[in-house]
């Protein structure tokens, strides 16, 4: 695979087909998935969630705390990761009727939109991270929504951590808990994904041979330190759709502690001096760019930034699925088309075509 990682490029535009585009995300990277999915879904022909939870999950219980934002954060941190009884996750009705207002208020595309969708969703038996009975939750919204069984791959059986599997030796074992929640399972997870959403992909190539390129994110945020956002993004073009051929475009939204800049937070500083080598391996090892260049797909890595300040207090660069970077503590707005960080995703995949 050519890298041009560290030149940095505009977002170009491609041959993309309207409506065919894809995405998938780990952990809060599959928590936005959801949202974007639901928001954007006319835009979209299936979502691939990898331990994530329901649409507007955080909304189950808003007597948490006095303000909306801190109601939302702890109920991510409880009901929506680790539920003391399966009993208390985020109920799929419940966030069926959230969605069903937001589409009322014309804040998300027609919810109809998803019935022709295919959508896997995976939760591994040993995620001590994000409890299986979130993830099942987010199965039943799918079905409630119009999403027929058939075109739902439910996983569950599996004792992984939490993690994106990978076949690559050097990850963790199958059942860690750990960062960088690469776990070694024997298969790229990311080819299961993109196959259920695109049955009949061909084989993926041994090595890619497409261009990785780095571009500037701010644009599409508006260089809005509330975002928590990188200042790049990276994008993988195959070879064939960088010459004219048509394309497809699949966004992977990568987990909490996983984006390229990624530090750990101290007393609210970036901590570099205990950087983990963690570099770009969501974006070149988890398998997605070889199967992407052998079916003419490009593959979009928005990238997510750790803040933790009065203006973005996300430490862990996680994307936003629970308010953080809504202006009104009584209001968070983090679910909609007009969300800051799913306005900008959205602008990169329309930049690129689709």
């Amino acid at each position: 695979m050519r890298q041009t990682s560290t030149h940095i490029v505009q977002l170009d535009q491609y041959k993309v087909a309207a409506g065919e585009s894809s995405l998938s995300g780990l952990s809060s990277g599959a928590f936005m998935t959801v949202q974007l999915h639901l928001a954007h879904s006319a835009s979209f022909a299936g979502a691939g969630v990898v331990a994530g939870g329901p649409y507007r999950g955080v909304e189950t219980f808003r007597g948490a705390a006095w303000l909306a934002e801190d109601a939302y954060e702890l109920n991510a941190l409880q009901l929506c990761m680790a539920p003391l009884t399966p009993q208390l996750a985020p109920p799929a009705p419940r966030s069926v009727q959230l969605a069903r207002e937001a589409e009322r208020d014309a804040l998300i595309d027609p919810l109809a939109n998803l019935a022709h969708q295919r959508v896997y969703i995976f939760t591994g038996s040993a995620d001590s991270v994000v409890n299986s009975a979130v993830v099942a939750q987010t199965r039943d919204m799918y079905r409630l929504l119009g999403v027929p069984d058939s075109q739902i791959a439910y996983h569950d059986q599996l004792p992984a951590g939490h993690s994106l599997i990978t076949d690559n030796p050097e990850d963790s074992p199958l059942g860690s808990n750990q960062p960088p929640y690469l776990n070694n399972g024997g298969f790229m997870q990311s080819h299961h994904i993109l196959q259920h959403i695109y049955p009949g992909l061909a084989a993926p190539v041994a090595q890619a041979s497409g261009q990785l390129l780095r571009f500037d994110q701010r644009e599409f945020f508006g260089n809005d330190p509330h975002a928590s956002m990188a200042d790049f993004g990276y994008v993988y073009v195959p070879q064939a759709v960088l010459d004219g051929a048509p394309a497809r475009v699949h966004i992977a939204l990568h987990g909490c502690k996983q984006g390229y800049s990624y530090v750990s937070y101290t007393l609210g500083q970036a901590d570099t001096a205990t950087q983990p080598p963690y570099g770009n391996r969501y974006i070149t090892t988890t398998g997605y760019n070889t199967l992407a260049d052998s079916n003419n797909l490009i593959v979009l890595y928005p990238q997510a930034a750790g803040s933790d300040n009065t203006l973005a207090q996300n430490p862990d660069g996680c994307w936003d699925w629970w308010g953080y970077t809504s202006r009104s503590a009584d209001y968070p707005d983090y679910y909609s088309r007009q969300a800051l960080q799913i306005r900008a995703i959205h602008a990169m995949l329309q930049r690129l075509g689709g």
